[in-house]
């Protein structure tokens, strides 16, 4: 049996932020390539913009103890306050739901407090956007993930508990290749747009996954054999 004792605290979702940032950075080029076939192109601009801002802010809070909401609402702040496109205000809308449920039961992350904080952040985002699962956008690799945290037993630490919601938002994305789009610019491009995964739903896995990792290229884990 495996032992966990990595404090679920302000360092966490400190170096979770810090992780995703990397992923952004190192993901841009092939953000990019996929947004010019389905949008405006600017998609990983603008998530390596509001990763780089919430870096600044993540290094203006300081030195010392900090409880899990921190990381989370500074990174909230910068995608909110300094991100443009549709991009900025979704995932800042995500962070901030997320660090209010961390608030909530501070100072620790709790596998509950993530389940409810991407649940409300998922609300959030489709009231905003008006989009459903199957419309081709973020949300198609949002809410399996959000699923997959809420069927979580509450015991479940939570990097266990991000992996699964990882997972799950990828399989969301491998599936995003197949639909068709009904919002955006992706719906006027029409066949052009097919076979091409969603790159707002790319931007979730990434940040799911940065909380355990740094991920540094897009291919495999857009390959069908990934599970």
């Amino acid at each position: 049996m495996t032992t966990h004792t990595v404090p679920f605290d302000g360092a966490f979702t400190d170096g979770w932020m810090r992780r995703f940032a990397e992923s952004a950075r190192a993901a841009e080029p092939e953000l990019t390539a996929l947004d010019q076939q389905s949008g405006d192109g600017d998609f990983g601009v603008n998530l390596n913009a509001g990763t780089r801002a919430a870096l600044l802010r993540l290094d203006a809070l300081g030195a010392g103890e900090l409880p899990a909401a921190a990381p989370l609402e500074a990174a909230a702040t910068a995608f909110l306050d300094e991100v443009g496109g549709t991009s900025g205000p979704l995932f800042g809308l995500l962070l901030q739901s997320l660090a209010t449920a961390a608030a909530a039961e501070a100072p620790l992350l709790t596998t509950p407090a993530l389940a409810e904080g991407i649940a409300e952040g998922l609300a959030a985002i489709r009231r905003v956007g008006e989009a459903e699962p199957g419309d081709k956008t973020l949300v198609d690799a949002l809410h399996p993930a959000a699923g997959r945290l809420a069927a979580a037993d509450g015991a479940t630490p939570p990097d266990v508990a991000l992996r699964r919601a990882a997972e799950a938002a990828w399989q969301g994305v491998r599936d995003t290749a197949g639909l068709r789009a009904r919002l955006g610019r992706a719906a006027y491009l029409r066949e052009r747009a097919t076979d091409v995964p969603d790159p707002g739903a790319v931007g979730i896995a990434l940040f799911l996954t940065s909380a355990g990792g740094t991920v540094t290229a897009l291919t495999p884990y857009l390959s069908p054999a990934v599970s």
